[in-house]
């Protein structure tokens, strides 16, 4: 069952054309606008590095209520547009799809000269930031659903070539199936939160060390004859007042 969800799911990334940006749209529009506001925010004023800019940037200085006022009308420019910048973007025919998924590379950037060059300075950088966050998230998608996959795939290989350690496999068996339950559950009743934890997040401590632990199991198995999974199992069925017990194998 492992091996078929994640394995399919890990297909799903390849074999269907536009089928994560279907899946995570609110996700992607959360995060364009995240990271539009993150932008707005951190605008300046062009031409700063200039003579003649530093002493504008002195004169404006006065005017933080304008700036704030500037900034706020371009906020609401781009939320306007959100919408219609993913329905543009979501276009798999869309010649600009390609075009700002080149611009990824070049990291675009921007700086206030005034509104109207703004505002369309800014929907260029939110398609590029689609097109960013779709790969993105595609790529971790596929890493994390491919981690996954491989480690199933190994206990049931396992499971056939030592057909006395079932037992053992309890271990990582029970493991896996409390990480796929709890996936699942974020996936189907809490969707955007599964985005965010997989977006930039799937190789954080938390997931590499239960993948770490997992492969130490998987060895101490096959190289040690379960000598330290046979220790912990029998500790913790001790502690739960079982009389089963388990030998190495």
């Amino acid at each position: 069952m492992g091996i078929l969800l994640f394995g399919t799911t890990f297909w799903f990334t390849y074999g269907i054309p536009g089928g994560v940006e279907e899946l995570a749209k609110d996700f992607i529009k959360d995060k364009i606008e995240e990271e539009t506001k993150d932008k707005i925010n951190s605008l300046t004023f062009a031409a700063q590095d200039t003579i003649l800019g530093q002493l504008a940037q002195k004169m404006m200085k006065g005017h933080e209520d304008e700036i704030a006022t500037l900034k706020t009308k371009l906020q609401d420019k781009a939320n306007e547009k959100t919408a219609a910048i993913i329905a543009e973007m979501r276009d798999l025919s869309c010649e600009c799809r390609e075009k700002y998924a080149q611009h990824i590379k070049r990291k675009m950037e921007f700086k206030v000269t005034h509104l109207q060059v703004a505002n369309e300075t800014l929907l260029e950088f939110m398609k590029t930031k689609y097109m960013e966050v779709v790969k993105k998230l595609t790529l971790d998608l596929r890493i994390f659903t491919g981690i996954n996959l491989a480690v199933f795939s190994l206990l049931l290989i396992v499971s056939f070539f030592k057909p006395r350690a079932k037992t053992h496999l309890f271990l990582p068996g029970v493991l896996l199936v409390i990480s796929t339950v709890i996936c699942s559950y974020f996936y189907l009743f809490e969707q955007n939160w599964f985005f965010t934890i997989i977006y930039n997040d799937y190789m954080g401590f938390g997931f590499l060390g239960y993948v770490v632990v997992l492969f130490v199991i998987f060895c101490d198995i096959i190289f040690n004859s379960a000598r330290v999974t046979t220790e912990v199992l029998n500790v913790f069925f001790e502690i739960i007042g079982s009389a089963f017990s388990v030998v190495s194998c």
